[in-house]
């Protein structure tokens, strides 16, 4: 017996294209419009926060590069004291970042602690050869000139520097190479070969060294970011402090402003967002 029920029963649509539901592949009924989500956001503040300490720690290390070069130029730090400082903070990195990673890249790349030693000691032999000529290169060039290029090319440091953890590494040439070029800019206002090698290789710990350890230490020990952008700006304040009162509070300033400033911008801008988000995106996979 037929009460005709079964004649207008019709199943609930589903959001399928290989199944005839007897409706057009554009037709949606009113649930598909319940997923719909407007000025959906994943920032949150705090982490935002601590994620602006890696822009921080990046200024922090122009500045002490500032600071040392001032040091020398003022002879109130000796190239030989700079170079021993160097070497023995070089090693505790060196220890440190093979103690967090546990030599998994030392693994994955095939070099042993001798292809280490063996590259350190290309780069001393090459940087320090090299170091009558790097003193002279940009001898005629004047003073205001070259501060002027100093300055630029610590901006594109810090502009082109690569801030995140993944192994996209397009952008550290770029802020590699303004850095040393800014390190050969100022050593030609030092007055030896030695003042120019000890500046090169400050560089080189700070703006090539200094930054994998940083990154190793955020993938490894993330509650390390913390302590580790504090202990940036104090060295960095306190270095400051015995140059130039205004330039440390400027940079106060502008730590406090990237630090907090602009977080809080960029979490309100997003109630700006015109993006719409719902079951039409494109699938993530989850790894």
């Amino acid at each position: 017996m037929d009460n005709g029920i079964g004649n207008n029963y019709r199943p609930r649509w589903q959001k399928v294209l290989y199944k005839d539901q007897g409706v057009p592949d554009n037709y949606v009924d009113e649930s598909f419009l319940g997923e719909l989500k407007r000025k959906e956001t994943t920032y949150e503040l705090w982490h935002v926060v601590r994620e602006s300490g890696v822009v921080t720690q990046q200024i922090s290390s122009i500045c002490i590069f500032v600071v040392l070069f001032v040091y020398m130029q003022q002879e109130l730090l000796s190239p030989v004291n700079l170079l021993y400082l160097n070497a023995g903070l070089s090693l505790i990195g060196y220890i440190l970042y093979d103690v967090i990673d546990g030599g998994q890249d030392r693994r994955e790349s095939g070099r042993s602690r001798l292809d280490d030693v063996k590259s350190t000691a290309i780069f001393v032999a090459f940087s320090y050869g090299l170091s009558p000529i790097l003193k002279t290169l940009t001898d005629t060039i004047s003073t205001d000139t070259i501060y002027a290029m100093t300055v630029f090319m610590l901006l594109g440091n810090l502009l082109f520097h690569d801030y995140v953890t993944t192994e996209t590494r397009g952008r550290r040439p770029v802020s590699l190479c303004a850095s040393i070029f800014a390190s050969v800019c100022l050593a030609s206002r030092l007055p030896t070969t030695l003042h120019a090698f000890a500046t090169v290789t400050v560089a080189m710990q700070l703006f090539a060294l200094w930054p994998e350890l940083r990154r190793k230490l955020k993938v490894c020990i993330p509650r390390s970011q913390t302590p580790l952008t504090l202990l940036s700006v104090i060295v960095a304040f306190l270095a400051l402090v015995t140059v130039s009162h205004i330039a440390a509070i400027i940079i106060v300033f502008i730590d406090l402003a990237i630090t907090f400033l602009v977080p809080v911008c960029l979490i309100r801008l997003q109630l700006f967002k015109k993006n719409i988000h719902g079951p039409w995106d494109e699938a993530v996979i989850q790894h």
